[in-house]
């Protein structure tokens, strides 16, 4: 190579028209051309390089409008933002003074909490009854970062590549696998039985006791993440394979949705929604609360194991690569 062709060649790589890289990433070698393909090679590149000079200043003129618009929309909504936040910091109410409102919110919560809701714990009948939308919400982000997460750390052929090594395509021998640690087998052969207990014992009693769908949601969600950890994957794919978790997420969000909606429907026309209360204290008590809070508790745990296997196989169930 004369060092004209190695000063044109640069000047092309540093204008991003010709990867150098390109034959050696591919394993492969350039062919030895003969003298009129090399002279047809040489006036294909002249062209495209001049062809980029004549595209690039509108390449630029598209890129400066762009971040022109960027910037203005960026800077109209921050401000809008900050007026906002002012306005509605300048309403509340001075240090030290009280809010007449959040007054009457707390005493209804206290002194009718029982009677309209049926819970003894008034925390569970404020989320599950008063706030019941909120949770609603609440629930639907969990399942909706489930997804998202499904999306970029799913392992299929459509975000993998097999010519290159990656983890899931070395051999699992390579790697250590904690599940056959005999120690973590026999902890988890202990520990595990109580802490899915526990964590039932926490969802079924949140309308009398402190607990509820999120926290025994939580529990049970480890509880799983540990018998994955101690007896691996296959062991769990047995009884909760990747499609009975979105059948799990699916039907609870959907129960939830419809049982409040049915709820809201006729308090907001001052109907009766004929759902029995139950006796305070009992554990069937509480009237939706407690199937809500096992509907919130499954979201929770499915969604707690979803994130841990994504991140540990890239699958929710079984990893295979299609």
């Amino acid at each position: 190579m004369t060092l004209n062709e190695f000063r044109h060649k640069c000047a092309a790589w540093m204008q991003g028209d010709v990867d150098v890289m390109e034959h050696i990433l591919d394993g492969s070698e350039q062919p030895d051309l003969s003298r009129e393909e090399r002279k047809e090679l040489e006036k294909e590149q002249r062209e495209r390089r001049s062809l980029s000079q004549y595209s690039r200043p509108l390449v630029r003129a598209q890129q400066k409008g762009f971040y022109f618009l960027y910037t203005i929309t960026a800077i109209t909504c921050c401000v809008a933002l900050i007026g906002v936040l002012l306005f509605t910091v300048a309403n509340l109410p001075r240090y030290g003074e009280e809010n007449p409102r959040t007054v009457e919110v707390v005493e209804r919560y206290v002194e009718k909490g029982l009677e309209e809701t049926g819970a003894v714990n008034i925390v569970s009948g404020m989320i599950l009854d008063y706030r019941a939308f909120d949770t609603l919400g609440e629930s639907h982000v969990l399942f909706t970062a489930l997804i998202c997460v499904m999306i970029l750390l799913g392992k299929d052929r459509k975000n993998m590549r097999r010519e290159y090594e990656d983890f899931y395509m070395v051999s699992q021998d390579t790697y250590f696998e904690i599940s056959k640690d005999p120690i973590i087998r026999c902890v988890g052969m202990v520990i595990l039985s109580g802490i899915f207990l526990f964590g039932i014992y926490i969802l079924l009693n949140g309308q009398i006791s402190p607990g509820g769908g999120f926290s025994g949601g939580a529990v049970m969600g480890a509880a799983l993440i540990l018998f994955a950890s101690a007896f691996g994957f296959e062991k769990v794919d047995r009884f909760f394979t990747g499609k009975l978790l979105k059948i799990i997420s699916f039907v609870s969000l959907a129960f939830y949705s419809f049982a409040k909606g049915y709820v809201f429907f006729t308090g907001a026309n001052g109907l009766e929604n004929h759902i029995p209360k139950g006796i305070p204290g009992a554990i069937l008590s509480g009237g939706l609360i407690l199937p809500l809070d096992i509907a919130v508790g499954m979201v929770v745990a499915c969604t707690m194991y979803g994130f841990y296997s994504l991140f540990r196989r890239g699958s929710i169930g079984k990893g295979v690569i299609r």
